[in-house]
């Protein structure tokens, strides 16, 4: 059973919420316990129920207000909680597009990982908020086999709840083909498959890849490719098997890898926050033996390690 960590908050009232958001912004110092208290205890559309309540009550933006007062990485967390899931998408991808240099594993994270409805709503919130297409500014910024791969799942085409036992052996023959040819017609059919047949199906490609070759597909994949087109691949197989471990493993890597790589720490826990951080959790302590809780109190502080803890809703236990 999937589940997230943050759930509509019984006995809801907006217009009270606002009103202790309004006096924690408008005070002499920001309270920020207060704005954590409120923003992480809320689910997204209650949180954007108050930013409506916030606007009729003061003629103010909350995220403005938010933007104006707070600073750094806590600030990152307050405002991406108040973004409706397809609009943070939306911002996340924008950023990592047409930032100074491109953040190649954003993108992998978000479009390896999301469902053709999140896609089809990610770019309409695309274009909405920044007035330009996905799959053009996907094209323009980045290259090669990894592109292609990425204009393929921002199509959200992949087929939904169909799996056929039958082409199931045809499609893992083209894809241990394609690691043996790696010719580039060969890599269109490898991302064709992964990017379009179902997740049901994909399960029993990779089980026949693996009665064919051997070899497990993820193997395959890091022996004959290299660079982002091999981190996507991988990504789509690991999100295929199991979305929870994948970013289990990618918050993992993200704290210890890369000395805490804030931003997709941040990125992960809200956007997984009300669908399967719960379950992203459980499987990051049966990997590494530590919890999530006690990694991040271990590398973040002050108001950002309470925020990032109460959408990690952890248990005493995790300390």
């Amino acid at each position: 059973q999937i589940q997230g960590t943050i759930f509509p908050a019984p006995d809801f009232n907006p217009v009270m919420d606002a009103q202790l958001l309004g006096g924690a912004l408008q005070g002499i110092s920001c309270e920020k316990d207060v704005l954590i208290d409120v923003l992480t205890q809320r689910c997204n559309s209650q949180r954007l129920m108050i930013a409506e309540a916030y606007r009729d009550m003061y003629g103010r933006d909350l995220i403005t207000d938010l933007k104006e007062n707070l600073s750094h990485h806590f600030k990152e967390v307050m405002v991406g909680l108040m973004y409706p899931p397809a609009s943070y998408d939306a911002h996340e991808l924008w950023h990592a597009l047409k930032g100074a240099d491109t953040e190649e594993k954003c993108l992998i994270d978000i479009l390896a990982s999301r469902s053709n409805m999140e896609i089809f709503q990610m770019k309409e919130a695309y274009l909405m908020q920044y007035n330009n297409d996905l799959q053009q500014d996907i094209d323009s910024e980045t290259s090669g086999h990894f592109r292609d791969t990425l204009i393929n799942l921002a199509q959200g085409t992949r087929m939904e709840g169909y799996a056929d036992p039958t082409t199931a052996a045809q499609d893992a023959m083209i894809l241990w083909e394609a690691c043996q040819q790696k010719t580039g017609e060969h890599k269109t059919m490898l991302q064709m498959i992964l990017c379009n047949k179902s997740y049901q199906q994909l399960w029993m490609v990779f089980q026949e890849f693996q009665n064919i070759s051997g070899q497990d597909i993820i193997d395959a994949i890091n022996e004959c490719y290299d660079g982002y087109f091999q981190e996507l691949l991988v990504a789509i197989v690991l999100c295929v098997r199991d979305k929870p471990s994948y970013f289990a493993y990618r918050l993992y890597s993200a704290i210890h890898d890369f000395g805490f790589h804030n931003k997709t720490v941040i990125r992960i826990l809200i956007a997984r926050s009300e669908i399967d951080l719960m379950n992203i959790r459980r499987r990051y302590k049966e990997r590494y033996g530590k919890s999530l809780f006690h990694d991040i109190k271990h590398f973040a502080s002050g108001h950002y390690e309470s925020a990032l803890l109460a959408i990690c809703a952890g248990d005493v236990e995790d300390y």
